[in-house]
């Protein structure tokens, strides 16, 4: 499966958000030394020579763009939306399976249960779509308003991801 996760990183200029932005991707392909894989492969929006993958799939999305940029602010609502959303429908998987299952039912993983607890608790992977520049998810507001506070050269990077 496919989807779109964004990372951001600082920098001076679109060149080198790029250039941070797939040293973060790589992380989570597992693509450097001692970084577990999250995801199969990513393919950023400046590469034009995939047919299933980036552009061919979703469109022309900027390679880079400043967070303060429309395009930016764009990206990011779109990634923090994103993982409000899945939060909350895994949330909701989890309530359900705990009024609705018995302890067994959950153990044995019926109606992928324990897989929406794991979603849940999630700290990267399909559930976060939005990453610090040291490859970390995202996960709550105050998170993101600290990283968004703490810099002046704060850029946003897409990619499609394969998991």
């Amino acid at each position: 499966m496919h989807m779109v996760i964004y990372t951001l990183v600082e920098a001076s200029t679109q060149d080198d958000a790029l250039a941070s932005g797939k040293t973060v991707f790589d992380r989570l392909v597992g693509a450097v030394p001692h970084a577990g894989a999250v995801f199969d492969y990513y393919v950023t929006f400046d590469e034009a020579g995939t047919s299933v993958a980036g552009k061919a799939r979703w469109g022309e999305l900027p390679v880079a763009a400043t967070v303060v940029s429309d395009e930016g602010e764009e990206l990011l609502e779109r990634g923090w939306e994103a993982t409000k959303e899945e939060f909350q429908r895994n949330l909701d998987r989890v309530r359900e399976a705990l009024d609705e299952r018995s302890d067994e039912e959950i153990m044995r993983d019926e109606d992928l249960a324990r897989h929406a607890f794991h979603q849940v608790g999630a700290y990267d992977g399909p559930s976060v779509f939005l990453y610090d520049e040291h490859g970390s998810g995202i996960r709550h507001r105050g998170q993101l308003d600290r990283i968004l506070d703490e810099s002046d050269d704060l850029w946003i990077v897409p990619a499609d991801v394969h998991f």
